[in-house]
């Protein structure tokens, strides 16, 4: 096998010298009007509910920006993707205007004093629900802005000089929502480095010896120029910034922080701050960092880690590195720092009996570090509640386990498992306890003390789709009593419960024809009452019904898919060409996988990603059909996924060709990332389909040596895994028209736009049926209305040619 691969890999290395490629020259193109019409539709406006629950605040969302807010000048360093200009995200999303409704008695204030056209970004409460704040993005940099819920009116804090460039929040909230400290642009910054005509020297990097199995990262350093490019637009300094007052206090000198925590009680901050030595083949943030404790004047009064560059992790789901990592404050008490230490050396391939441990340190962080509780698989989480009951979260990926544990925070010794199952076993997901602030505006346990009870709420996966709940767990029994289950014909998700006492939940409620929309439901008195009355954003689609289809393969394995038929569809019109949507899942459970996921009470959503404008050209859609990929005991799930793959694509069509909706000659497969890798797969596997779409996808394994999506052996564990799933090795197979379409600019791992090119390439060396469309300035998920519009043209065009107006006598 090896000798195969040898000799298959030297032949392509000489088929890919060739570039003879025919280059179309082409502007953007826009497809047929009722798809654009949808494409174009308003957005519905994007909620969040204040702390307690008496104020939501209705985000307007604007459409899709224009390829010339896409083409921004773009600094690609260590992971991050960052406007010069700015100084922020290059990659951000905005909202347009801000609105405050109050819950309780529908009454609206319309947010005033913003600038025209605002750029509206990172909106958070203020712990005490009486504020939001809220960067703005001008052209030459980012402000901090506020706005109080009473009055509506919004006041600038700062000049455009937030430093946004780590992305997430550039600020955080104190003091219960009276100040806040935010990340600056440095006063007097020198301006940024400028680029040597010729290096000093060559660029080396050296291994010696130590293992390092690292996965494909896009947008690394690799230069010293690109060092201090890094180094000038991440370093910030620290402010506090008085709400009312507007007086700014630097705290601590500048530096790159990568996290800034104030304490519960707001007298100390938690930072993670990056230093050199940087590295050329891991992101920003498995940088060298120190972990500490800053007082209120910025002074540093603890190092709680010195943590080296994080380049040598051993391989695995589940691998960490060693010393000191997921810092938190406990949100219940005035100022303890938390942090996990593994036990394992962070290598899951170790036998181990605990492979996790908590340590923390209270103020003043004097003396040695405290023991905490022990973790027998991997750490994932902790919701703190008092001194007598917190919630612990760990998990293994080995064997898919989960775990959670109720602890009392005071007694290391006090674990006790609550929930022990499958993460694949969506059925017995016992859902999320539900948190609320607490006098430091920290999020707690929400807990009825009289009761002892805690609150879950979750999706409510069942065999009837999902059907969201909310359940109380009593502490002293143990058991869950069921509070509310969405119930057919709608499907309506708890968001918050706001009030304890009289049962009050704020909740998300829609249907296969009515759109999203916001309710008040009592409990006690099985009351609804609805706060927002969004209209249907695509009232074209109006009559479209989702049909949740089952059927299984012929091994038995359980399937499912969603399948939309055009609104003016009649039987008589008999079978339809169709476009099937998907993308595969491993699991290690047959069971699991014939789980039912979704609902079929959903309201449609459509988005750039989305198949559904096709309904408008007369194709059945089946989106999403099952595609599990399975491996039960010591198999893994790669080992059969060309076999497994083929046998659920044939298991799909077989059963819309019985329910007489879709022509089996007339089947197009297409996929987006790894559903763009299960497409080629298909083709080169299967004569199943007519035609492929393949959008931002890989084709070749062995430039993700060591590891993609859910594989964690390496190229050199199982070469031949890699070389039987790579499409690229099985390029002359293909004989089905291909259409591939990649943003220029993609940085998701694995991914890289080089992996479709070399695709092309290939089945043009070949003599494939084959169509490369490059979208310039466009990322792993597309942005930018002219591109979008132009890949849903290209995308039509494959299909009136390749699966419509097919001979589907052939």
């Amino acid at each position: 096998m090896k000798k195969i691969i040898c000799l298959t890999l030297l032949s392509l290395l000489g088929l890919l010298t060739i570039d003879s490629y025919t280059q179309t020259d082409i502007t953007y193109q826009e497809p047929p009007g009722a798809i654009t019409k949808l494409v174009k539709a308003p957005q519905t406006p994007a909620v969040a509910a204040n702390p307690d629950g008496t104020w939501m605040v209705l985000l307007d969302r604007p459409g899709y920006p224009s390829i010339e807010e896409l083409a921004q000048p773009e600094m690609k360093l260590a992971g991050l993707r960052i406007n010069p200009r700015t100084n922020g995200s290059s990659r951000s999303y905005n909202y347009t205007n801000i609105t405050f409704k109050n819950i309780l008695n529908g009454r609206e204030i319309k947010v005033s004093g913003l600038p025209e056209d605002p750029r509206i970004e990172n909106i958070s409460w203020s712990p005490d629900g009486k504020n939001i704040a809220f960067t703005l993005t001008l052209p030459q940099g980012i402000e901090l802005w506020v706005a109080n819920v009473e009055n509506g009116s919004a006041k600038q804090l700062t000049e455009p000089m937030v430093n946004d460039a780590m992305g997430g929040r550039p600020y955080s909230w104190l003091d219960n929502g009276k100040t806040l400290v935010y990340k600056s642009v440095p006063d007097n910054r020198k301006e940024k480095p400028i680029e040597p005509l010729a290096p000093k020297g060559p660029v080396v990097q050296e291994s010696t010896g130590e293992k390092a199995p690292v996965r494909t990262y896009q947008d690394l350093l690799q230069n010293p120029y690109d060092e201090d490019l890094f180094t000038y637009y991440t370093t910030a300094q620290i402010i506090k910034v008085d709400i009312e007052s507007g007086e700014k206090t630097p705290l601590g000198e500048k530096g790159i922080y990568d996290d800034i925590m104030p304490s519960p009680d707001g007298k100390y901050l938690f930072v993670l701050k990056i230093k050199k030595p940087y590295s050329y083949i891991v992101p920003y943030y498995r940088f060298a960092q120190e972990a500490l404790i800053l007082n209120q004047q910025g002074n540093i009064i603890r190092q709680i880690a010195d943590i080296p560059v994080s380049e040598n992790i051993p391989k695995g789901f589940g691998a960490v590195r060693e010393g000191p990592r997921r810092f938190t404050w406990r949100n219940d008490q005035p100022a303890t720092i938390y942090w996990i230490e593994a036990r394992d050396g962070g290598d899951p391939a170790k036998e181990a009996e605990i492979r996790d441990k908590a340590f923390y340190l209270p103020a003043p962080f004097e003396g040695e570090k405290k023991d905490g509780i022990e973790f027998t698989l991997r750490f994932g989480g902790i919701t703190w509640g008092t001194d007598q009951v917190a919630i612990a979260d760990e998990w293994w990926w080995e064997d898919r386990r989960s775990i959670t544990s109720l602890f009392s925070p005071g007694n290391s010794e006090s674990k006790k498992v609550i929930f022990d199952r499958s993460f694949e076993d969506s059925y017995k997901d016992p859902g999320n306890f539900q948190t609320a602030k607490n006098s430091y505006g920290e999020e707690v346990l929400l807990m009825d003390n009289k009761s002892n009870n805690l609150y879950l709420i979750g999706t409510g996966a069942s065999p009837e789709g999902n059907r969201p709940f909310v359940r109380e767990y009593n502490l002293k029994t143990g058991k869950t009593k069921e509070l509310f289950r969405s119930e057919a014909p709608w499907y309506e998700y708890p968001y918050q419960i706001i009030d304890l006492e009289q049962k009050l939940v704020l909740t998300r409620r829609e249907s296969s024809e009515q759109p999203p929309n916001y309710y008040l439901r009592n409990l006690k008195k099985d009351k609804l009452t609805q706060l927002t009355d969004f209209p249907h954003p695509y009232p074209e689609l109006s009559g479209i019904e989702k049909q949740v289809v089952f059927y299984q393969r012929k091994d038995s394995v359980q399937l499912k898919g969603d399948l939309y038929l055009p609104a003016d569809y009649k039987e008589a019109d008999g079978p339809l060409p169709v476009i099937m949507w998907a993308y595969p899942a491993e699991f290690k459970s047959s069971d699991a996988a014939g789980q039912v996921q979704g609902s079929p009470y959903e309201f449609i959503r459509l988005g750039w990603w989305s198949p559904l404008y096709f309904l408008t050209q007369g194709y059945a859609v089946f989106d999403d059909p099952s595609m599990p990929i399975i491996g039960e005991g010591d198999e893994e799930p790669n080992d059969s996924f060309r076999d497994q793959l083929v046998m659920n694509a044939e298991a799909a069509i077989d059963k819309l060709d019985e329910m007489g909706v879709g022509d089996p000659n007339r089947v197009a497969i297409g996929g987006h990332s790894y559903g763009a890798f299960m497409t080629a797969n298909l083709l080169a596997h299967s004569d199943l389909f007519a035609a492929g779409i393949a959008r931002s996808g890989a084709y070749n394994r062995t430039l993700t040596p060591f590891g993609f999506q859910s594989e964690e052996r390496t190229y050199w564990d199982a070469p031949e895994v890699y070389y039987t799933m790579s499409p690229f090795m099985h390029a002359d197979k293909i004989d089905e028209p291909l259409l591939m379409i990649h943003g220029e600019a993609d940085n998701n791992s694995g991914t890289f736009p080089m992996q479709s090119e070399r695709m092309f390439a290939a089945m043009k060396g070949l003599g494939g049926n084959a169509r490369l469309v490059m979208l310039p300035h466009e990322s792993h998920g597309y942005r930018a209305e002219e591109s979008i519009l132009h890949m849903l043209w290209e995308m039509n065009e494959w299909l009136e040619k390749y699966v419509k107006n097919s001979d589907s006598s052939e």
